[in-house]
């Protein structure tokens, strides 16, 4: 594939991929800078207008009350930050209030609705349009006869399913994909079905998110998580935070922010882009400060690499210690390196090898802010470093969260209150699918105790990830494909070849609460069967059930629904996956319906497999749940020397070529991963307007354009084919020369299938080579006559 052009704003595109949100007839684009702090009233404000637009009058403000409460209360769907530990009522934010009402809708997606549109015509509608149409209410098959979904029951669906899987020549002919939302029980079962089958193709999101973060700390300090908790938050001296939006992708992140200035501890956010979350907040439930407007700052120093400068930062503040320890004893934590490291002498000396010239050629910081941030760092007796994909999203991702490690080992910051390694996980359980099985690569321990426990003879060899799933699907070697919920069309990169992949399944299925894209890029047969929601009410023979889910800081905590299912034909996914099961494997001694019928018998066999959730069932019912062991917080390093590992890996070549640019894809404040609630950005100043580029102005200038005028965007590949956008609009804003930034999954289609990092195989979406030129209408209009 030599090309792939993706039109401009509501165009009509033969391969199907159209943009989320363009700007809305009559209705021009505007741009202004977000002064007002985070959160505040002006998440307030947006939260009314939205349960109005919803009418949400009564379930709204009802679910507000109950979600992330631990009596009785559910988990947000959304991110995967922790709650309180404190018990804290209203441990709430903008966005998962707009989650959780977006899943309670009134609206139905019911037989009528399919009957009256094609799939043809659902294709070119948007996909907040889509969405927005609401829940599912009963399981649909694609009828290529008529071009529409039709009914089918719930027997008939899962006979399909079966009678498909069955008839496959090899059970590495399909994939068993999640996106992140699945509950632990729910997981357990999921794996354990593909296992059964015979395969470990389990991809899931964590292979385009987190994947470098989990295979960088396995590698040194020998889990692949971080060790801290919100304890640890609450008595950090300082904080770094880097490549994290902390405002709209983790906004309870907030509270902490604030609280540690309060108390006098140091913040420093790292990011291309300063963004909301790293001048001032208000927080919603400090009642006070509401009513008094008073702003809290949540940052006391803002570092602007290059898109893909962290490592470089990382290894100037790291250099700036060692350059310390000269004449400061105390820079260094010599003991603990001493005790408790392997691999310092090297990394010492490609830190002296590396010159301050390169570290701010590369990182895009002049050396004083560097040295700033290193002061900060040095002073402070207890740091935590926290990041999310502005670290992981790039080649070099699982070098860059090595760094991170480094730098925390020079001064001791592990296996003491208040200091290590924070990840922060998108989405609510993505860190529990990883626990409970949801790994195409597992260990051989764990499929020995799941074979013995369970009772089944589980593949050995490695599956496939997400990129490799594509791939076959291309190939014709993945035949059949399983979306566990998500929007995998359009989450997935290089967006066309994604599409031509699904289309070429002989079977996809994807069990979902809401019409998304992915139904309408289907297989030659399709399915959409409907689940319950996270808010709903979960009855089954042995009464109302609770999952359990796992947040980003490895605590592990019930959530029971609260509201009527929105449709009387809704399962659960436990239930869904059960189904599935018994019609793929009739032969199957595993008990799947006697598992269906009470959540705490999945419960006693995971305590039987997983390391860490010994004695479940009670312990899940604790307050607030309870803490899964991480050996590396007890400085117990499960790594080949038994020691945390430092690495010396060179820095990489991040700076663009000239007349390019480095542009990574993110998301706007009024969006979570794909689903769209509108096409404003609050917090960076942004209404009515997704498809845009973000650019320095200098940059602009050079390619002599103004706001708002139309460009054409055209990445290049590894393997030099081109991929592009057009009739985009430009938009000045504080980014570094040489960087760009836009919305995915809009932009997902310049990032091509190939350029994935080969040390972690996650998509490069924060790091695309593009061109950015004047559109093609603009350039023809302004050329000269004759």
């Amino acid at each position: 594939m030599n090309s792939s052009d993706q039109p401009g704003p509501m165009d009509p595109s033969p391969a199907g991929i159209e943009p989320s949100v363009g700007a809305a007839p009559g209705k021009p684009p505007g741009f202004k800078p977000y002064r007002h702090p985070a959160a505040g009233w002006g998440a307030a404000k947006s939260v009314t207008k939205f349960l109005v637009r919803e009418g949400e009058y009564l379930d709204g403000p009802r679910a507000i009350m109950k979600m992330n409460h631990e009596d009785g209360g559910f988990d947000c769907p959304g991110c995967a930050w922790p709650d309180d530990v404190k018990g804290l009522k209203l441990d709430l934010c903008e966005n998962g209030i707009k989650h959780v009402t977006w899943e309670m809708t009134r609206k139905r997606v019911d037989r009528a609705f399919f009957a009256a549109h094609t799939v043809t015509e659902l294709a070119g509608w948007s996909d907040f349009a889509l969405e927005d149409q609401g829940r599912l209410t009963e399981p649909m098959v694609y009828d290529p006869a008529t071009d529409h979904y039709r009914p089918i029951s719930w027997q008939d669906a899962f006979e399909l399913v079966g009678r498909t899987l069955r008839g496959l020549s090899d059970p590495n002919r399909a994939a068993f994909y999640t996106s992140g939302r699945l509950g632990n029980e729910a997981t357990f079962l999921y794996q354990l079905m593909a296992r059964e089958l015979g395969t470990n193709n389990l991809p899931d999101c964590s292979n385009m998110c987190h994947e470098a973060s989990g295979r960088a700390m396995q590698a040194a300090l020998g889990t692949g998580k971080g060790t801290v908790d919100l304890k640890d938050w609450e008595s950090a001296d300082a904080l770094f935070i880097l490549g994290v939006n902390a405002a709209s992708n983790a906004p309870r992140m907030l509270t902490a922010l604030a609280g540690a200035h309060k108390r006098g501890a140091r913040i420093v956010h790292v990011n291309p882009l300063v963004e909301a979350a790293a001048r001032r907040t208000i927080i919603p439930h400090d009642f006070v400060d509401m009513a008094l407007n008073k702003a809290t700052a949540t940052s006391s120093l803002n570092v602007q690499p290059r898109i893909g400068g962290d490592m470089a930062l990382l290894r100037g503040m790291a250099k700036a210690l060692l350059e310390s320890a000269r004449t400061d004893p105390k820079a260094l934590d010599t003991l603990f390196v001493e005790r408790h490291t392997s691999g310092f002498e090297e990394y010492r000396a490609v830190c002296e090898r590396t010159s301050w010239e390169e570290i701010e050629h590369q990182s895009g910081v002049p050396r004083a802010q560097i040295l700033r941030a290193a002061q900060v760092y040095r002073e402070a007796d207890r740091s935590i470093v926290s990041w999310c994909l502005g670290v992981t999203q790039h080649e070099h991702g699982v070098d860059t969260v090595r760094e991170i490690v480094n730098l925390l080992l020079l001064r001791g910051n592990l296996g003491r209150e208040g200091a290590g390694p924070s990840p922060v996980r998108g989405h609510s359980n993505v860190q529990g699918n990883r626990t409970c099985g949801i790994d195409h690569r597992p260990t051989e321990a764990f499929l020995d105790r799941l074979g013995e426990v369970c009772g089944i003879d589980p593949p050995t060899a490695h599956g496939l990830d997400t990129v490799a799933t594509i791939e076959a699907m291309n190939r014709g070697d993945v035949e059949v494909f399983v979306g566990m919920g998500g929007n995998f069309a359009l989450a997935a990169p290089d967006t066309a070849y994604t599409y031509a992949g699904l289309r070429n399944c002989e079977l996809t299925v994807h069990v979902s609460t809401k019409l998304n894209r992915s139904h309408l890029v289907h297989g030659r047969q399709a399915l959409i069967l409907p689940c319950l929601g996270r808010t709903e009410k979960d009855h089954q023979r042995g009464g109302e059930q609770q999952t359990s889910v796992e947040d980003s800081m490895s605590m592990v905590h019930l959530s029971k629904g609260m509201k009527r299912p929105a449709s009387p034909h809704l399962l659960s996914e436990p239930a869904v996956i059960a189904g599935l099961a018994r019609a793929a494997l009739p032969d199957s001694a595993t008990p799947w319906q006697w598992y269906v019928e009470d959540y705490d018998r999945i419960r006693d066999t995971m305590a039987e497999v997983l390391d860490g959730f010994e004695d479940f069932n009670r312990r899940v019912r604790l307050p607030l749940g309870f803490r899964i062991r991480q050996p590396a917080r007890e400085l117990v390093f499960l790594t080949p020397s038994g020691k945390a590992e430092f690495s010396a890996a060179p820095l990489p070549d991040v700076v663009p070529a000239p007349g390019t640019l480095a542009l990574g894809t993110m998301r706007s404040h009024d969006q979570w991963n794909t689903t769209i609630y509108s096409d404003d950005d609050r917090y960076r100043g942004v209404t009515n307007l997704r498809t845009l580029v973000f650019m320095n102005r200098q940059d602009m200038r050079e390619r002599r354009l103004g706001e708002f005028d139309p460009v054409d965007i055209t990445a290049t590949a590894r393997d030099g084919s081109t991929r592009s956008l057009h009739g985009y609009l430009a938009v000045p804003y504080d980014i570094p020369r040489g960087c760009a930034a836009g919305y995915m999954p809009e932009m997902n289609v310049l990032c091509a299938i190939g350029d994935y990092s080969t040390q972690s195989d996650q998509p490069i979406m924060k790091h695309l080579k593009v061109t950015v030129v004047p559109a093609a209408d603009r350039r023809e209009e302004s050329a000269p006559a004759g």
